[in-house]
């Protein structure tokens, strides 16, 4: 049963229910690119579900796309430098990079370590690099149609495989240079309180937690505001035996790791982020029916006061 099928959807966006379809189908792909891209799963949900809402208004406008893949992920890539220098992380999109350099664009090696590399690693390269390698190494995409994605041309792709792939391969060997994980005494208290009291089932008690204008996102499904509506929430949840949770970071930041007591590897199937007013829960974001962000994750587990690196 799934546990958060009674609750009502607000805000979602709207559109010829075929092309939402087909945009749905891509969500798992675009996640992986947009988070390599900005460094973050939980932040590239925020990335791809403003680029479905772009792409929905678009649609409207034009609604004879040639590409539709390519078209999406251009809008993708746009929303996702945007997000960048919200962030006040400027970097150049191509400007280093000499079109002579030319890259060998089916080389395997390279192909094994884009895949395997942790979001952090991406940082390191410029914009046009990172997603080049992206999108060619982890994706597939042909030299053509990351051109077609990107703006640029096949010599600048080209250039920025090759001088990419060569600073991922020395970021692997470099030594980690971000501090020790710290989680504070208020997270700390407050997630263990809400950790208990969800892995004993004591809905209610946490039902008390909440602020009264408290949101809940069910990545990737709906959204809904005010207790009457979160408190379902956790009825939903009652029903099913499949979740255990433990606290934990995502991508660096303090949240709730999620596994099915049933897996006997484990396994951390997805994670649940909360906000907080004071001593009270503002906002809750699940990503139960978004499991593909946690493939993009760096998840790390707390346990008994000690860090594990979740596999």
């Amino acid at each position: 049963m799934d546990p958060t099928a009674d609750v009502t959807a607000i805000g979602q966006p709207t559109g010829p229910a075929a092309f939402e379809e087909s945009l749905s189908l891509l969500r798992p792909k675009l996640h992986r690119y947009c988070a390599r891209m900005i460094g973050s799963a939980i932040e590239a949900e925020d990335v791809v579900q403003e680029t479905f809402v772009k792409a929905i208004e678009a649609s409207r406008r034009r609604p004879d796309v040639g590409n539709p893949e390519a078209w999406l992920f251009r809008i993708a890539h746009n929303t996702a430098l945007d997000h960048l220098r919200q962030r006040a992380r400027r970097q150049r999109l191509g400007s280093d990079e000499d079109p002579t350099e030319i890259s060998d664009p089916t080389d395997e090696v390279y192909r094994r370590q884009a895949a395997a590399a942790g979001l952090r690693a991406f940082m390191r390269l410029t914009v046009a690099q990172r997603s080049s390698i992206i999108l060619m190494d982890v994706l597939g995409y042909t030299l053509e149609e990351i051109g077609d994605i990107t703006g640029t041309s096949i010599p600048a792709v080209k250039a920025a495989l090759h001088r990419g792939r060569l600073r991922l391969h020395a970021a692997a060997a470099e030594p980690e240079d971000t501090p020790p994980l710290v989680l504070s005494a208020a997270d700390q208290a407050r997630l263990s309180i809400y950790v208990d009291r969800f892995n004993a089932r004591d809905f209610d008690a946490i039902r008390d937690m909440l602020a009264d204008d408290v949101r809940l996102h069910l990545v990737n499904k709906t959204a809904v505001a005010g207790r009457t509506e979160v408190e379902r929430y956790f009825s939903n949840y009652d029903r099913v035996h499949d979740w255990r949770l433990q606290l934990g970071f995502v991508d660096r930041s303090p949240a709730i790791i999620v596994s099915d007591p049933r897996d006997s590897l484990g396994r951390s199937s997805y994670f649940i982020v909360l906000e907080w007013a004071g001593e009270r829960i503002s906002n809750i974001r699940d990503f139960r029916h978004a499991l593909y962000a946690i493939e993009a994750a760096e998840v790390i587990l707390v346990e008994r006061g000690a860090f594990r690196q979740s596999t």
